[in-house]
C-alpha cells in the first residue's frame, strides 16, 4: 500500500533519512490542531509500518519520541493512544476536543421551529439499486432460465456483503445495549445521537483529513437521504440546475431528477471534472466524486481540485441568509477501499465554507446498516437539520450506538484492513482474467475502489451487456453512465464475488463477444 488513511499519511513526502522525524512530526501536528485528541487510539506498530511500507522500527521509534515528549501512552495489551491535550486553534465551530470529551444530550432542533412542507420518500428502486447498482433496462434484464440460473452480478456499488463482520458488530451492539440510556430510547436529536457524531467527528479527521466539530456533522440514512435534503434545500434556494459529472452515476443523477434539479452534464478526462467545462456550464452548484470518481475510477488531479475551489469561492459572496456562494457537493465514494495509490484527502478540508462532505458505510459495511454523514457550510445546516425532523425525525438509535462503539473500540479500522486484502484478491483475479480472455480490452481505475472501468474498442457497450446477460452475467455498459459521446466500455464491479467466480463471468462475456447467440442456454452457439 501507499500510504495510510491514517492521518493521510503518505512516505513519499519524507525526507531522505528522515521518515522517523517525518511521521513523529506528523502525529504531531494532529495533536496540535485537534485532528488526535486524548484518548485517539493510534494504528498498531506493525499494521502503520505495513501501510507505509517502511521498516516496524520507524514507527516504534517515532511512538517512543512522542511518548517521551508525553504526547503519547501506552501499556501492554492496551496498545497506544493520545495523552496530551492540546490548544485549540480559534475555529467559529468551536473545537473537536472539547465536544469529544463529554457525551452530552441536545434539544432536537427544529422542534420548535416552523413547519415546512413534509418530505416524502422516493420511490423504491429496484433491488441491490443503491446510487450506482442495478438499474432499470439492460441494468437488469432477465435471465435464460428463471430465477434458479446460475446469474454471477457484477453490477457497480455492491459490496461483499459476506465479509460483513457478524461477530464483532454484534459485540458492538452489546456493547451499546448494555450502555443505553433510557433517553437514549425517544425519538432522539434529527442531527444523529452525540455519540455517533463524536466517533465520526475523530474519524473523519484521522482518515480523511478533516477538522469538524460534532455539530457539524449530521447524520443521515445513507447518501441517497443527504442528496435528497440538499436537493431539496437547492430548489428551495431558487436553483434548479447542478453540475454533474459526465460520465457519471445514473442512479445518482435519476435521484437528483426525481428531485427537482436538471443534471447539467461536465465532462471527466483523465485528470477529472473538466472545471472550465464547468465554469461555462453557467451552473452554481456541482456533484462530483473526487477521491474514485464513478465510473472512470480517475482522482481528481491537485491542480483541478484547486480550480474547483476558486470556482466554487468566484461565485455570490455568502450571506448567513442564504446559500454559500457556490456549492460543491463532495460524494467521498470509495474512499476507504485503495490499493496501490496513497490516500487522498477529501475536498472539504480545502473550503468548508463551499463544499458539502457525503459519505456512508454502505461500502464499507453493508447498506442495510443506513447510517451516512453529511457535513454542510453553516449557512445550510439548520435548514438541512430541520428538513431532517420532518422528514423522518432521526435515524435509529441503537446502530448509531453500535456504529459508534464499532469506531472507537477499532473495529471498524480492522475490518476495513481485512476487506481491503480481500477485494485486492479479487481486483487482481479480475484482471488476470481480462488479460486472459479479453486481451484487447484496457482496464480503468485499478488502484482503488469496487469496480473497473473495461473499454472495449469498437464494441456496442449496451449490446454487449444485453449478450453478457443472456450468458448469465450482469454488467452496466459505460453508455447508460453518460450523457454526451464517447467511447464504449463496461463498468464491472469485484467486490461481490470470489476469484473463481469473476473468472467464469469473464470468460462468459468474451463468449459472448466474440459469439453474439451464445447464452448459457446454448453454451455451444
Amino acid at each position: 500500500m501507499a500510504g495510510a488513511d491514517f492521518l493521510q499519511l503518505d512516505p513519499a513526502h519524507a525526507p531522505a533519512g528522515g521518515l522517523t522525524a517525518w511521521l513523529a512530526e506528523a502525529v504531531r501536528g494532529a495533536v496540535s490542531d485537534g485532528r488526535l485528541v486524548p484518548g485517539d487510539r493510534l494504528p498498531a506498530t506493525r499494521v502503520l509500518a505495513d501501510q507505509l511500507g517502511c521498516s516496524r522500527g520507524v514507527v516504534v521509534d517515532a511512538y517512543r519520541r512522542l511518548t517521551d515528549e508525553g504526547l503519547l501512552a501506552g501499556r501492554r495489551g492496551g496498545g497506544t493512544t493520545v495523552r496530551a491535550a492540546w490548544a485549540p486553534a480559534p475555529a467559529a465551530s468551536g473545537p473537536a476536543a472539547s465536544a469529544r470529551a463529554r457525551v452530552s444530550g441536545a434539544s432536537a432542533p427544529g422542534a420548535g421551529a416552523p413547519a415546512s412542507a413534509p418530505g416524502t420518500a422516493p420511490a423504491a428502486r429496484p433491488p441491490s439499486s443503491g446510487l450506482t447498482g442495478g438499474l432499470p433496462g439492460v441494468f437488469a434484464p432477465e435471465v435464460p432460465g428463471g430465477p434458479g440460473a446460475d446469474l454471477i452480478d457484477l453490477s457497480p456499488g455492491l459490496p461483499d456483503l459476506s465479509a460483513f463482520p457478524r461477530a464483532a458488530w454484534a459485540r458492538a451492539e452489546r456493547a451499546a445495549l448494555d450502555g443505553l440510556a433510557s433517553s437514549d430510547l425517544g425519538y432522539g436529536d434529527p442531527r444523529g445521537l452525540p455519540a455517533l457524531r463524536e466517533a465520526l467527528a475523530g474519524w473523519l479527521a484521522r482518515t480523511r483529513g478533516l477538522r469538524a466539530h460534532p455539530d457539524d456533522i449530521l447524520v443521515v440514512n445513507g447518501v441517497s437521504q443527504g442528496l435528497m435534503l440538499l436537493a431539496r434545500a437547492l430548489v428551495a434556494g431558487g436553483t434548479t440546475r447542478i453540475g454533474f459529472e459526465d460520465p457519471g452515476s445514473y442512479g445518482a443523477r435519476e435521484h437528483l431528477r426525481r428531485w427537482d434539479l436538471a443534471p447539467v452534464p461536465v465532462p471527466v478526462d483523465r485528470h477529472g471534472l473538466d472545471v472550465a467545462a464547468l465554469d461555462r456550464s453557467g451552473v452554481d452548484a456541482v456533484l462530483v466524486t473526487p477521491a474514485h470518481q464513478f465510473p472512470t475510477g480517475v482522482v481528481l488531479a491537485p491542480d483541478r481540485r484547486r480550480a474547483l475551489v476558486a470556482w466554487a469561492r468566484s461565485g455570490a459572496a455568502p450571506r448567513p441568509d442564504r446559500l454559500p456562494g457556490r456549492l460543491v457537493i463532495e460524494d467521498d465514494y470509495d474512499a476507504e477501499h485503495r490499493y496501490d495509490r496513497p490516500p487522498v484527502p477529501a475536498l472539504r478540508a480545502l473550503a468548508p465554507e463551499h463544499v458539502v462532505h457525503l459519505g456512508s458505510v454502505s461500502k464499507t459495511l453493508a447498506p442495510a446498516i443506513r447510517i451516512g454523514w453529511l457535513l454542510a457550510p453553516a449557512a445550510l445546516r439548520s435548514e438541512l437539520v430541520e428538513a431532517r425532523y420532518w422528514t423522518d425525525l432521526a435515524s435509529p438509535a441503537l446502530p448509531q450506538l453500535a456504529l459508534a462503539h464499532f469506531i472507537t473500540s477499532g473495529g471498524f479500522e480492522r475490518h476495513l484492513r481485512q476487506v481491503r486484502r480481500r477485494h485486492r484478491a479479487r481486483r487482481d483475479a479480475l484482471l488476470t482474467a481480462l488479460a486472459t480472455h479479453l486481451p484487447g480490452a484496457t482496464a480503468h481505475g485499478v488502484a482503488a475502489g469496487l469496480h473497473l472501468l473495461v473499454t472495449l474498442p469498437g464494441v456496442d457497450d449496451a449490446d454487449l451487456a444485453r449478450r453478457a446477460a443472456a450468458a448469465g452475467v450482469r454488467v452496466h455498459p459505460l453508455s447508460a453512465h453518460r450523457v454526451g459521446d464517447g467511447p464504449p466500455g463496461l463498468v464491472i464491479g469485484y467486490a461481490a464475488n470470489p476469484p473463481d467466480r469473476l473468472t467464469e463471468a469473464v470468460a462468459r462475456i468474451a463468449r459472448a463477444n466474440h459469439h453474439p447467440g451464445y447464452s448459457e442456454a446454448d453454451p455451444d452457439a
